[in-house]
């Protein structure tokens, strides 16, 4: 009975593995031009949950937006990478978001509230709210080395991919990454 049920649990395992592996190169087979500098983790991997802070300075944590796929973007007003991003950014948030879908910005390091609600005025950005990681420690117990660095969390709130540096967020190959991922 034990040789019985630890096969069954081995098939089952190795079913679960071999179906994360098919949808992680069904994924990648979707990337395109900036996309193409993604990298799919495989298994997902766990994330820290330090607290980042809102624009009035309530904490906030990552486990929060358990439920929906998050576009956890990390930049900061001063580098010009991210902002060239984050209007495709905004663009990707007001077409895509939803209760299963955010993208979610963590200004890290040397960033003010009312500079980043300066940048997102004079930059039009209206879909994004501010969050900041004054210290960086999010960013640094998330192994980011430096900026833009994008990490996308599954429903589980798990490491599913990342993209190092600046990308076209709104791009055809990034929505249908995300809308393969919803519709998975």
């Amino acid at each position: 009975m034990h040789l019985f049920r630890s096969a069954v649990l081995y098939a089952a395992l190795a079913l679960t593995a071999n179906t994360a592996l098919a949808d992680t190169a069904a994924l990648e087979a979707l990337r395109a031009g900036d996309m193409k500098k993604m990298d799919f983790e495989a298994p997902p991997k766990a994330v820290p949950d330090i607290p980042f802070t809102d624009a009035e300075g309530g904490l906030h944590h990552l486990s929060e937006y358990q439920g929906k796929y998050v576009v956890l973007n990390f930049w900061a007003t001063w580098c010009a990478p991210c902002r060239s991003e984050m209007a495709t950014l905004d663009k990707l948030q007001g077409e895509m978001g939803s209760d299963r879908f955010a993208v979610l910005p963590i200004a890290t390091l040397r960033n003010t509230v009312a500079g980043v609600q300066k940048f997102f005025a004079e930059d039009g950005v209206k879909n994004l709210s501010v969050h900041m990681d004054p210290d960086a420690a999010l960013a640094r117990q998330m192994g980011v080395m430096g900026l833009p660095v994008t990490v996308i969390l599954n429903p589980q709130g798990q490491e599913i991919a990342r993209l190092i540096g600046q990308a076209d967020w709104n791009s055809d190959s990034a929505k249908a990454i995300f809308a393969a991922l919803l519709k998975g």
